[in-house]
């Protein structure tokens, strides 16, 4: 696996927690969901000592306040492309970064010739100077681990120690989406199914 290779196929939610009342509550659902990394950028939690991935509402709320509770507006972002993307108007990154879209350079840069994701990319300055330099440093550092110190390279790009166990939450709507559980990490882990890399 590769450290910055975006997803095969559109995204589709297997998660539907409702009813929360404060945003934080959907946080492991999203971290799940997200497969523990920026939607943007593609930076995982393992990636830094201390959390810097967020909840990002898609559509603002200062100009969409009714869905700011909404599960399906919320994306798993880091701190950096949350900042950037701020109230503006984007792309939908789970439909326009695709690796069909999008590929990486040897030097970190993101290329591509679909309009909407080139967009996307100018818009979040997924390919300023900070982020090829961001990208081609841990194309590197995954690269030496690899070759180096195994352990490391596991713990790099693999999966977090603390999946989120989903069963013991109660959304206090419910949840739309029942079946996703099944599909939650910790429970892939748990059955023996979860890859150590991804």
């Amino acid at each position: 696996m590769e450290p910055f290779e975006y997803p095969a196929a559109a995204h589709v939610r297997r998660h539907q927690p409702r009813g929360y009342l404060d945003v934080s509550s959907f946080l492991p659902w999203l971290r799940d969901g997200f497969c523990f990394r920026c939607v943007y950028c593609l930076r995982r939690e393992q990636w830094d000592v201390v959390a810097s991935l967020h909840i990002d509402h898609f559509l603002p709320v200062s100009q969409f306040p009714l869905q700011q509770l909404s599960y399906d507006n919320l994306l798993y972002a880091c701190s950096r492309c949350n900042l950037i993307k701020g109230s503006l108007a984007v792309g939908n990154p789970t439909h326009h970064l695709l690796a069909c879209n999008v590929a990486i350079a040897a030097h970190g840069e993101l290329i591509t010739a679909d309009s909407e994701c080139l967009r996307l990319i100018a818009q979040l300055r997924l390919n300023s100077s900070e982020m090829i330099h961001f990208r081609r440093l841990w194309l590197e550092i995954i690269a030496m681990a690899r070759e180096c110190n195994p352990q490391l390279h596991l713990q790099l790009m693999g999966f977090p120690a603390d999946l989120p166990d989903l069963r013991l939450l109660k959304p206090p709507s419910g949840n739309g989406k029942p079946s996703g559980i099944e599909q939650s990490y910790l429970v892939q882990r748990e059955r023996g199914e979860l890859p150590s890399l991804y």
